[in-house]
């Protein structure tokens, strides 16, 4: 009887008959007997998974708030309307810092914010050689609307939860990306 015929998986046979276990069955099971065995506690697996999570759906969120600003903006480009419109005209290179790319990765996200009209660059005053980077008023508009109708998404999604409860997860957060950054 072949090993189809038997119920065993096929190319599992040859590995029964190697004498090497053939259980396949429980990856998820090993990968947390290694995870355990190296150290890490439930708190820190949690944490993982949980961050995992959250990363995937921000990850499908920024796409989402992206194509909302503008069709043809690129979801890694919504951080930098953030930052500008949070700080105000930034020079390309602190830009790049905050997001943490190279300048040719932002040279080619500004070039592109600059064609949909969302940026425009203009003289630093406080350098004739550089250049800032500030939101056009359409940018600006175009932004602030997406990010008002993201905040009141957040507001409905924790309605449930104390003010205080949401400050502390703002706080922890904050924490967490300020530790990221050293």
């Amino acid at each position: 009887m072949g090993a189809a015929e038997e119920g065993v998986e096929p190319g599992a046979q040859d590995d029964v008959e190697h004498g090497v276990e053939a259980d396949r069955g429980d990856i998820g099971q090993e990968a947390r007997d290694a995870q355990e065995a190296q150290g890490a506690d439930r708190e820190f697996l949690s944490l993982e998974r949980e961050l995992s999570l959250l990363m995937r759906r921000a990850r499908a969120s920024s796409g989402e708030m992206a194509r909302q600003v503008h069709p043809d903006l690129e979801p890694a480009a919504y951080g930098l309307l953030v930052c500008l419109d949070d700080s105000g005209p930034q020079r390309a290179t602190d830009l790049a810092a905050f997001i943490g790319v190279g300048k040719a990765t932002m040279s080619r996200q500004l070039r592109a914010l600059e064609e949909l009209g969302l940026v425009a660059r203009e003289p630093d005053p406080a350098d004739g050689r550089a250049w800032l980077i500030r939101l056009t008023p359409d940018g600006r508009t175009r932004f602030r609307t997406v990010r008002a109708a993201r905040r009141a998404q957040y507001v409905r999604r924790l309605a449930s939860w104390e003010r205080t409860e949401v400050s502390e997860l703002a706080r922890l957060l904050g924490r967490l990306n300020a530790s990221a950054d050293t």
